[in-house]
């Protein structure tokens, strides 16, 4: 018999996971910026844009192929009388159907990866990679269940973006126009063969399993909502660079993509929180304690928006500069930039808010991001438009969709948080004063940088950044820091936080 999480145990229990994962998120950083250096400078803004949508499209049919499970899983576990083996390689054969189904259409109709160019070479295989990417999410969520993070962090942090830096490279002197895609399968298919080892250890084979058709219906049926939420967000984040393919050439949408992902490296501070967030909070309701929950959204909700809002003054001040790293051609992209990063910060308490609302409001949580969905894509498409009447020239346009993604973010969060507050009796926001000063103080230390004169611009990111980091760290640690704040950063005691769910053991109704 396992120990579940006591309730005094959440916020070690997440602030465990959440060290695991935040450094999970330092050697993805790192193993992701060689691959951004490659694809800039080795393939080209007009091959990375082909690129950029082409994995897009593939990634929302994986998503759909999960129906939900990343998220969902926890809840089914925790709710059952079957064993747990059973029940994650019932989930495993319904992700590979719906993956085969969604594999099938791309291949049959290869245009919607390549809305503004032609198929050629090997892109058009890209599609069977489907069927890796929602394996490992699933399998991925049954070890986060049992609390084993480490999984998720070796798989998705080390070997998924180290595979695909050093693919990339080694395939630009075979294939400049196949080595991206190429080194995208490899590197999917690198993080399976990494998940399924653990999964195997940890669930082991499905001995005396047979399929019980009833109950996966039952279970896709039941996560329809949760699947519609993944989807909404996940197009929420990429909706805009596929409405950039619709409207501009591949090089523009390069440029875009580039800027995009490096915005996206404080998004994926909130996924890293994902896997063991969604098992707590999934066990404070199973006892009925609300209270539990609003307390663990605040508190990860403000870690997200304290590592969020530091990333985005260290990349966004110096942004230029950043995008210049990753080539010339990109410095172009800058502005976009500035607004994805903001953004972010702007999403991370909605972010959190929906973590819980899946769970005791998620047709309604559904509806909302359908509507945010919806403006979105139209205030997108009014920017762009409006910017070309006027006749600013294509790259200002791009940034368009940036700055709709902010405003339809920041009216997002404020309406979930809102909605989680008064389901749950209790305040969610991780709003701080201290942040206005934190901000106000990094800021003001990195325009003093970014005013050095030109033979000096090195400084701004080899000097400038490590400041400013010093500054905004000092402020939030002395004035915003709270005790349990600083649970992140020290061991936790042995046997704070167990795992939530081994085999057949763990029940809840």
């Amino acid at each position: 018999m396992t120990q579940r999480v006591a309730p005094t145990d959440d916020i070690a229990a997440l602030a465990k996971g959440g060290r695991t994962n935040i450094l999970g998120f330092a050697l993805r950083l790192a193993a992701r910026l060689p691959f951004l250096f490659i694809a800039g400078r080795v393939y080209g803004a007009a091959i990375v844009g082909r690129f950029a949508l082409a994995v897009l499209v593939v990634e929302l049919a994986a998503l759909l192929a999960t129906l939900g499970l990343k998220r969902g899983l926890a809840q089914a576990l925790s709710q059952t009388d079957r064993d747990h083996a059973h029940v994650v390689w019932d989930a495993l054969l319904l992700a590979f159907v719906m993956a085969l189904i969604a594999s099938g259409v791309l291949f049959a109709f290869p245009q919607i990866m390549y809305p503004n160019s032609q198929v050629i070479g090997l892109e058009r295989l890209l599609p069977l990679v489907v069927v890796a990417v929602a394996w490992s999410d699933v399998t991925l969520a049954a070890l986060a269940y049992r609390l084993n993070v480490k999984a998720a962090v070796t798989a998705r942090a080390v070997i998924e973006p180290w595979t695909i830096s050093i693919a990339a490279w080694a395939l630009s002197y075979i294939s400049a126009r196949d080595g991206l895609i190429i080194a995208y399968v490899l590197s999917m298919i690198a993080a399976l063969v990494a998940s399924m080892i653990p999964f195997l250890k940890s669930y082991g084979l499905p001995r005396g399993w047979s399929p019980r058709l009833p109950e996966m219906a039952a279970l896709a049926r039941r996560n329809a909502p949760l699947a519609g939420a993944d989807a909404i967000e996940w197009g929420t984040r990429n909706v805009d660079r596929f409405i950039l393919g619709l409207l501009f050439a591949p090089s523009v949408v390069g440029i875009y993509y580039m800027a995009q992902q490096v915005a996206s490296l404080p998004q994926r501070l909130k996924t890293s929180f994902d896997p063991v967030l969604g098992p707590v909070i999934t066990h404070s309701l199973a006892i009925g304690d609300k209270a539990a929950v609003a307390r663990q959204v605040r508190q990860v909700g403000f870690w997200i928006m304290a590592a969020q809002a530091a990333l985005a003054l260290i990349g966004g001040i110096p942004a230029e500069g950043v995008m210049g790293v990753v080539g010339p051609a990109f410095v172009a992209g800058a502005g976009a930039l500035c607004f994805l990063l903001i953004a972010e910060v702007l999403a991370a308490n909605g972010a959190v808010a929906e973590s819980a609302l899946v769970y005791v409001a998620r047709h309604r949580n559904l509806m909302i991001s359908l509507t945010i969905l919806g403006i979105q894509i139209a205030l997108s498409f009014a920017l762009v438009f409006g910017m070309r009447q006027l006749g600013w020239p294509p790259t200002w346009q791009a940034a368009g969709p940036a700055i709709a993604l902010a405003a339809s973010l920041a009216l997002g969060s404020i309406v979930k948080s809102l909605l989680l507050a008064r389901l749950l009796g209790a305040p969610v926001s991780s709003w701080r004063w201290p942040f206005v000063w934190a901000v106000l103080a990094t800021a003001l230390v990195g325009w003093g940088f970014t005013s050095l004169p030109d033979r000096l611009e090195w400084a701004e990111l080899l000097i400038g950044i490590p400041v400013m980091l010093a500054v905004y760290s000092f402020i939030l640690w002395r004035w915003a820091f709270k005790d349990e704040d600083r649970a992140l950063f020290r061991k936790s005691p042995p046997g704070a936080a167990t795992e939530l769910g081994s085999g057949d053991a763990d029940r809840s109704g």
